[in-house]
């Protein structure tokens, strides 16, 4: 694998929850591009092809639920991880990412360092220099 840090698009329409998990995931090496709604967060993911997306699921325009179905079905992005952020913490909610694909699953407010734990099990360490 190459030295370049792995991208991580955070699909986020609340500022300060952007804030945080940015500053967090670049503290650990990843490189982070942002998205305020789910049509901004497909552009991106479509034009960037980042190593792994964290999408909101309550997002303005397209929710997350929907981007993840239209990411998944799409052959150039359907490989990226996707980690469902949901303040919806039902275990409906768990089975409903389950079903449209997302790869893990995180309930909101979530610690910042639970966001880089789950983001590591998905692509280890930032730098690609695998263990």
């Amino acid at each position: 694998m190459s030295d370049t840090a792995k991208t991580v698009l955070l699909v986020e329409d609340n500022e300060d929850n952007r804030t945080v998990y940015r500053t967090i995931l670049e503290h650990f090496g990843y490189g982070v591009i942002e998205a305020r709604n789910g049509e901004d967060g497909i552009r991106l993911a479509r034009e960037e092809h980042p190593d792994l997306i964290l999408m909101d699921i309550s997002i303005p325009v397209i929710d997350g639920w929907e981007a993840t179905r239209i990411l998944k079905r799409e052959e150039e992005t359907k490989d990226i991880p996707i980690i469902a952020l949901t303040a919806h913490a039902l275990a409906t909610d768990r089975m409903k990412a389950e079903e449209v694909g997302c790869d893990g699953y995180l309930a909101k407010p979530c610690e910042p360092r639970r966001v880089v734990a789950e983001v590591e099990r998905l692509l280890g360490a930032a730098q690609g220099n695998e263990a």
